[in-house]
């Protein structure tokens, strides 16, 4: 027995003679959100010919209207009559645009084409077919296809005359059958034999060319995809984002987008609304429309499990396409008051800037936490809660790739764990491996960015001045990661660059006094920022303990036994944050020994070195 399948869609086939008529009539439309036509006239020519020989053009995909959980404002294709908007649509066309609005401006709607040149210039253009030339085998077809200006006149140019083909004699005289004329050319021809006296020579001529070419047009067939009007709103984005690679990039945004807009609600324009409030907040600056939309899936979804204890909560892009209007509307402030508080906990945490943030994906479900528990969430204990969860997500490394189940399990697991609950699987599965810390070397590892954080918020001073960072100085004074032992000192000194690149060697300093320690050895520059800035040995000491370095182990240039001490202190740090404890190990291991590895190279400011 043979199990009967199941599609969303149609293949088949049409005269392109029929479809062009019914976009003429105003049945077949554009979906608001595609963007407008911009063939130029090279393409425009490519295509006439192509088709005046038969051959393919490509696939056309159409969208069945009349599902109720798709629903798109329809636009007319460009160049047909205002007054067909009134048509009630029957498909929409979701590819094929392009190639949909040239051959109907140039074959149906009988005024000049508005195109450009290919370098760009605004052109009006007629479209004729030099009927010689078509029944020439040994001419490219291409150069069969002329393209006259709007007032049919061709300037004079390299010596050749001016000439003027505005009238239908001097079509006839040229052999410039006019391509508006293909689907109905009784009259043209008619014309054209009584021009030519009627001569048998050129009744011949018009007989082949109209069974060579014309025909060709009249029985070309498209082949067409019809999604059928319950095909799933999810199915027809991702769809429209494999096959329309000649229009714009419809992502779950977009689609949600057009969706509202048959509703009357301009989402677009209150993203742009939303995200002039987020610039106020540096952090939020990584924040995509995608990211606050799965938020809002969160809340939705979550709300949703209130009422039906069996609901899922979701965000994946299936959960954002279902969503309705007025479930948006409901979340939307709720949402942005979550980033804003997500946003002023990260500023506590010394993120001042939008690249030192980790994960701008874990800002989803911290968000959507904030919107859930309100008030709930100011308590000391609660934010404690908040800030482990946070740091086990960054040095667990947990946010890198498929993360919209981690985002729902938080969701809901971190709200259980403030209210009384076990902790989230996000602190049970996070684990950072000590010898990680080795190979972290750059800005790619959310590690890495966690790390200088730390570092900032618990108190680490300016080598020169002696002032914490706070979110003054580390823009006025250009706050960055640099090497604490110099690159040129230990290049000198053979000292494995998979060590002295690892961020263990590194800590945040201003630009001056980066500048001020230059390649020179710890126990010199040390010496020096002493003696210019006025700084005593003790208060010296002081500040090098802010920053978790031995001031006795660092002053006697030891490369090694710095990188053993203050690895030791880093896990520690990390292993406070995360609310766990994370076991030493030796340095000399397998991947330190050799050269660098996990990341790009080291591309933090070098002025130490």
């Amino acid at each position: 027995m043979i199990a009967m399948g199941y599609t969303t869609f149609d293949s088949t086939k049409t005269f392109l003679r029929d479809i062009l008529q019914e976009i003429n009539d105003g049945k077949l439309k554009l979906p608001d959100f595609q963007r407008g036509w911009i063939w130029d006239d090279e393409h425009i020519q490519g295509l006439l010919a192509s088709v005046s020989l038969s051959y393919p053009i490509g696939a056309v995909m159409l969208l069945q209207t009349g599902n109720p959980d798709v629903r798109f404002i329809p636009r007319r294709v460009e160049g047909v009559d205002a007054s067909k908007d009134a048509t009630k649509s029957e498909r929409l066309i979701l590819d094929g645009q392009q190639r949909l609005t040239t051959l109907y401006q140039t074959l149906v709607m009988n005024q000049p084409v508005s195109t450009k040149t290919v370098k760009k210039v605004p052109i009006q253009r007629w479209y004729y077919l030099d009927m010689l030339k078509c029944l020439d085998v040994s001419a490219d077809r291409e150069d069969a296809v002329k393209a006259i200006p709007a007032d049919k006149k061709v300037p004079s140019f390299g010596g050749k005359p001016e000439r003027d083909y505005s009238s239908p004699e001097a079509e006839y005289e040229h052999h410039l059958f006019p391509v508006q004329k293909l689907f109905e050319p009784g009259q043209w021809r008619q014309g054209f034999n009584k021009y030519w006296n009627y001569s048998s020579e050129k009744a011949n001529l018009f007989d082949r060319f109209e069974n060579e070419v014309i025909e060709r047009f009249k029985t070309y067939q498209l082949p067409l995809i019809v999604l059928g009007n319950t095909t799933p709103k999810e199915a027809v984005c991702q769809v429209f984002e494999k096959v329309n690679t000649g229009g714009v990039s419809l992502n779950v945004f977009e689609l949600l987008t057009a969706t509202f807009a048959a509703e009357d609600f301009r989402l677009r324009d209150k993203w742009e609304a939303i995200q002039k409030q987020f610039k106020t907040y540096p952090q939020l600056r990584v924040v995509e429309s995608s990211y606050f939309l799965q938020t809002i899936s969160l809340l939705t979804t979550f709300d949703r499990k209130k009422a039906d204890v069996t609901a899922a909560i979701s965000c994946k892009r299936k959960d954002i396409l279902d969503m309705k209007l007025e479930e948006y509307k409901k979340w939307e402030q709720a949402a942005v008051t979550g980033y804003i508080k997500a946003a002023k906990l990260l500023f506590a945490q010394k993120f001042f800037a939008a690249r030192d943030i980790p994960y701008a994906t874990q800002l989803v479900p911290l968000a959507a936490l904030y919107s859930i528990l309100g008030s709930d969430a100011d308590t000391d204990g609660a934010r404690s809660k908040l800030l482990r969860w946070y740091w086990c997500g960054v040095f667990g490394e947990l946010y890198g790739s498929a993360i919209e189940t981690r985002f729902a399990k938080d969701t809901v697991e971190v709200i259980d764990w403030i209210r009384g609950g076990s902790s989230p699987s996000t602190i049970e599965d996070a684990n950072f491996a000590s010898n990680r810390i080795n190979t972290l070397r750059t800005r790619n590892s959310a590690a890495y960015k966690g790390i200088y954080a730390l570092l900032m918020r618990d108190g680490g001073l300016d080598f020169r001045t002696g002032e914490p960072i706070d979110v003054s100085s580390y823009f006025d004074d250009a706050i960055d990661v640099h090497h604490v032992f110099p690159v040129d000192y230990c290049l000198g000194a053979g000292i494995n660059s998979g060590l002295f690149n690892s961020v263990v060697n590194k800590t945040a300093l201003s630009a001056r006094t980066n500048r001020m320690i230059g390649g020179k050895s710890p126990s010199l520059y040390l010496a020096q920022v002493e003696k210019s800035c006025e700084i005593d040995i003790e208060r010296m000491n002081q500040i090098l303990r802010s920053h978790l370095i031995d001031p006795q182990i660092i002053r006697s240039n030891d490369f090694i036994a710095f990188f053993e001490a203050r690895k030791k202190e880093l896990l520690e740090k990390i292993g406070n944050a995360m609310g766990k404890v994370i076991p030493g190990d030796e340095i000399f291991s397998a991947d330190v020994s050799g050269s660098d590895d996990g990341d790009d190279g080291d591309t933090e400011a070098n002025g130490l070195g």
